[in-house]
């Protein structure tokens, strides 16, 4: 026997003997009243209190009817029945179709509300859109509704408050055919001002305070993060660290108040290494909130003091020499001056382009993980024999080589040079650039070894190669430096 066959008989097995109860007690009263009506209906009074007896026994069937029904097992009727929204869009309830003479059967599956699914994924198109609205109630209900009406929808949102008004960031993902045009005259007729619009990407959906954290932990591992992380914080802008003094001892004027100074599209902060750091973004004016997280990762800078990663790696060259490549900094300045004197003139003239007698003076600018990063080789004996710098240089980088004499023509500049370019890479920029005489060959042969698109730029024997890179990179980083550690 199955579960519904044994539910079912369980629920007909009261019914029968309640109908035999019912039954007896019939022949029951019956029977009481025939003796009630012979022994009263003899008597002087017999009459009323048969009338008597009819009226209680009348009353007592109405309380049985009414007691029955209050305890019955059987469903409510069905206009009692609670309202659930089901998702249906007919407007006719039970009610209606009690006193229509038609019966309410409720349904046993809600019917299912049909929906436009909207655009797939592969129709539209990433937006990021920053525009300031007024700060008053429903503001920003019309404008996400005006959004909606175009089958916009909004992925995540951040708010900046201003002194009048809000400035309202969003990511959005829109249908295909909707151009960013259209996209800001929507947006103004819901009374958002100051539109501006930009495509986006996969990696702006990462929420604000996880990449925040991100930038954050990048900064803590490693000093020359900090003008990359100011950079993917802000968006598109240019940052120059200026030190308070330059390579020739003479003051530049690069020094800032603790408290950072914004003033609309430019932000200066205190370089905790000395100097400053300007912020520029001449299109988009930074708002309170964005300079605070800007100096919230320049103090997190500076209470964790010098830090580059301390990871190595040990290449054979093809003679058989084991050189190990590994992170530089201002440590290092002794024995970088060490190889500059193993220098002949002629090296360190292609490299510095001026006075070889000012050449140990770049030394502490460029070993500052503050203006770049910089890669060393050494030999077996901890001797320096090489170096490599990818500076910081606003929305580009540049790269430079200096190799020993002795060390030269054995394969370390190209190797050196293709992990500064895939260090550049990483940090997101778009091109590298490098200055050097037009007579060094071996510096154009490994520029042109990377495989990337070149573009030459000669003026006065001054020769600048610069490499777009967003093509391939030849090679990819070496396990520790993509790790950090």
């Amino acid at each position: 026997m199955t579960d519904v066959t044994s539910a079912r008989t369980a629920r007909r097995s009261p019914h029968w003997r309640r109908d035999v109860i019912e039954l007896a007690a019939v022949f029951t009263a019956v029977a009481v009243a025939d003796a009630i009506a012979n022994l009263i209906g003899h008597q002087p009074d017999g009459p009323y209190l048969l009338i008597a007896s009819a009226v209680a026994l009348a009353g007592t069937a109405a309380f049985h009817t009414w007691w029955a029904r209050r305890h019955s097992h059987v469903p409510p009727p069905t206009g009692s029945a609670p309202v659930t929204d089901t998702g249906s869009t007919d407007s006719t309830t039970p009610y209606d179709d009690i006193h229509s003479g038609r019966t309410a059967v409720p349904p046993l599956i809600p019917t299912p509300t049909v929906t436009d699914p909207g655009p797939s994924p592969e129709d539209t198109v990433l937006w990021r859109m920053r525009t300031t609205v007024r700060d008053i109630p429903g503001s920003l209900a019309a404008l996400c509704g005006a959004l909606a009406g175009h089958r916009v929808d909004i992925l995540t949102l951040q708010t900046h408050p201003l002194a009048q008004g809000t400035v309202d960031e969003f990511l959005l993902r829109a249908p295909a055919p909707l151009t960013a045009q259209q996209l800001s005259r929507t947006v103004s007729a819901a009374g958002g001002g100051s539109t501006w619009i930009e495509r986006a990407d996969t990696h702006d959906l990462v929420d604000a305070p996880t990449r925040i954290l991100g930038l954050a932990t990048r900064t803590a591992l490693d000093a020359a993060e900090l003008p990359l992380a100011l950079r993917q914080l802000l968006g598109r802008c240019t940052i120059h660290s200026l030190p308070a003094v330059s390579a020739n001892g003479r003051a530049t004027g690069g020094t800032a108040p603790v408290e950072g100074v914004l003033e609309e599209t430019v932000m200066r902060l205190r370089d905790p290494s000395g100097g400053a750091i300007t912020i520029e973004r001449p299109c988009l004016p930074f708002t309170p909130t964005e300079f605070a997280r800007a100096r919230a990762l320049v103090e997190l800078d500076a209470r964790l003091g010098p830090r580059v990663p301390r990871g190595e790696h040990v290449l054979t060259l093809p003679e058989g020499d084991e050189i190990t490549v590994r992170r530089a900094d201002r440590s290092d300045v002794e024995a970088a001056r060490a190889m500059h004197a193993r220098c002949s003139e002629q090296t360190l003239r292609l490299r510095y382009h001026g006075p070889v007698r000012d050449a140990d003076r770049y030394l502490d600018h460029l070993l500052s993980p503050r203006f770049g990063r910089t890669l060393a080789v050494q030999t077996v004996s901890g001797r320096l024999v090489a170096l490599g710098h990818l500076l910081w240089d606003g929305d580009e980088t540049e790269v430079a080589l200096l190799v020993e004499d002795e060390w030269q023509r054995r394969g370390i500049g190209s190797e050196l040079l293709g992990r500064l370019v895939a260090l550049a890479i990483e940090a997101g920029y778009e091109s590298a650039y490098a200055v050097t005489r037009a007579s060094n060959t071996g510096m154009v042969a490994a520029m042109r070894a990377l495989s990337l698109p070149l573009d030459y730029q000669i003026e006065a024997g001054t020769l600048v190669i610069t490499a777009r890179l967003d093509a391939t990179p030849v090679r990819s980083l070496p396990p520790y430096e993509q790790a950090g550690h």
